[in-house]
């Protein structure tokens, strides 16, 4: 006979209902209304040195919110682009037959 004891009962488990009624409703655009303050915090958090020079310089050359926007988006792929050239990587290479 061995000393530790099985069972098959579990305990009795809460479940939670998500409701998706209540959700917030997604942003079309991340960047939309971004102050110069948390855009060089995204950028410190990016890990970039020069945060304070980039978010100064896209502010500078974008006084319209779309604009600045549209120069923060651009960014993102030119990063994504730079990381697919280094690896060698292409887009064709993702596309399934």
């Amino acid at each position: 006979m061995s000393a530790y004891s099985t069972s098959n009962s579990r305990p009795a488990m809460s479940v939670v209902k998500f409701d998706t009624a209540h959700r917030k409703k997604a942003l079309a655009n991340i960047f939309e209304n971004i102050n110069q303050d948390v855009l060089v915090k995204l950028f410190e958090k990016a890990g970039d040195l020069k945060a304070v020079e980039r978010a100064k310089s896209i502010f500078a050359l974008y006084q319209d919110p779309e604009d600045v926007s549209k120069a923060l988006i651009a960014l993102q792929q030119d990063k994504k682009d730079r990381f697919m050239l280094i690896t060698g990587l292409s887009r064709q290479s993702f596309k399934f037959r």
